[in-house]
């Protein structure tokens, strides 16, 4: 086999690329938005709702960071182990399974009384979406060309501002009208109907290059440590962790920050905290769509990422004015930097369908997002740490505004060429297995 294999690698056209049936990858793409959507409304709902869930179950702030970290943990766990399952179980089996785990678990937010109970119902709904991305990831691998990659990627990470812009004035509504729990339980009812859909929709792609077709024989000898062992995985890994750890941040401490410094209550967070959730979705499109015209013009697979990446990080900063800036410019900043970060998401997430063969996608895409979740978690529970001991926001977004220039140079320095991995640069890994 192994042979056979080395002869593939000098005989075939490295890249080659099948072209498929457009009006069925886009619709695939919509239908994996969609999900990515509704994982985005049902984390914010607990970040949105916490001023009605306050008046029944008291939080201070450091439990406020202990609910996130019950959820990021779990969620970085399951990120790595949901890639892998993905990997043996396929995508479509696959997402079945943990979307209706992680409706399931939103809807048990419902019924909880005290904080042990929401912090058992927030691990449990971080175990479930810790799949999300990997299948995200896989679907654009088995079913979307190289050339637009990116493109659907940007648009599937658009899902995540579809589900945060439409969560603070739907979520306001509900508990002006129904209260903090009927939120919980609409959020996981719209999960279970997304199953349905999937279930009638998806089958697997065919459209895969030769040389992924080859690659795959391949994958299939490499273990998962193999794959967590292998450089640019790390160095991703270190990436994401950077990054995420100053998005979770906003994504979670946003609404609490609007309440408890600029004095908003429910009726101005419903009316205003979208606005930064709606430029992070054009930001996914727009930094897809960029890097994918700068292939369709002749550029290349490594510059067209890594340019819009570090044009990405290179705004992140603007977050160090937040605190010094009447509150319309607060959210203007806010928007930058979620515009920014949700372009850099969208294409470090492309990164694992552009470099490795597709039966190792899910597990290398679910490690990126293990270090994110932990990145994530960790600096959750410094932030509660340090509101609780007298700093101020001010100090934290000065951390956070250097996470992904911090990610970026090591992409830079240590990924080496975006490109996908030549089959022989596994084969010594299979000989000596």
């Amino acid at each position: 086999m192994v042979s056979l294999l080395r002869e593939a690698t000098q005989t075939k056209r490295p890249g080659a690329i099948r072209p498929g049936p457009q009006k069925t990858e886009w619709f695939f793409v919509a239908l994996v938005t969609a999900a990515i959507a509704i994982s985005y409304f049902d984390r914010q709902t607990l970040p949105v709702a916490i001023s009605a869930i306050q008046r029944t179950i008291p939080l201070s702030d450091q439990q406020f960071s202990w609910l996130q970290f019950a959820f990021l943990i779990p969620y970085a766990l399951l990120y790595a182990a949901g890639g892998r399952l993905l990997d043996v179980l396929g995508t479509r089996r696959g997402f079945i399974l943990i979307m209706l785990w992680w409706s399931g678990a939103c809807a048990l937010h419902g019924f909880a009384m005290n904080f042990g109970f929401l912090m058992a119902a927030r691990c449990l709904l971080g175990m479930g979406e810790g799949g999300a991305f990997p299948a995200a990831t896989r679907v654009v691998a088995e079913w979307v060309p190289l050339d637009r990659r990116s493109t659907a990627m940007g648009i599937i990470n658009a899902g995540t501002a579809v589900g945060s812009v439409v969560a603070p004035p739907l979520i306001g509504l509900m508990l002006m009208t129904s209260g903090w729990r009927m939120v919980f339980f609409a959020a996981g009812a719209a999960g279970l109907a997304w199953v349905v859909w999937w279930l009638v929709s998806y089958r697997g792609g065919n459209d895969v290059s030769v040389t992924t077709l080859d690659a795959r024989f391949v994958a299939r000898e490499l273990s998962f440590l193999d794959v967590a062992k292998m450089r640019r995985v790390q160095v991703l890994v270190f990436a994401k962790f950077m990054s995420d750890s100053a998005w979770y941040f906003y994504l979670f401490w946003l609404p609490k920050y609007l309440y408890d410094v600029r004095g908003f209550d429910i009726k101005h967070v419903s009316y205003y905290a979208w606005i930064p959730y709606a430029a992070s979705g054009i930001g996914s499109f727009l930094g897809g769509w960029l890097s994918s015209a700068l292939i369709s013009r002749g550029r290349s697979l490594n510059f067209s990422r890594k340019f819009v990446l570090g044009l990405s990080a290179l705004f992140m900063p603007v977050v160090m004015l937040v605190p010094h800036v009447p509150v319309g410019w607060a959210l203007m900043l806010f928007s930058i930097a979620f515009f920014c970060q949700q372009s850099w998401s969208g294409l470090i997430m492309t990164l694992p369908a552009d470099i490795f063969p597709l039966s190792t996608v899910g597990s290398v895409a679910g490690l990126i997002g293990f270090g994110g979740g932990i990145g994530g978690a960790i600096f959750a529970v410094v932030a509660g740490f340090l509101l609780g001991h007298g700093f101020g926001y001010g100090t934290l977004f000065i951390v956070v505004g250097t996470f992904h220039l911090i990610g970026f140079l090591a992409i830079l320095l240590w990924v080496g060429n975006v490109q996908p991995l030549n089959i022989a640069a596994l084969l010594p890994k299979v000989s000596n297995s």
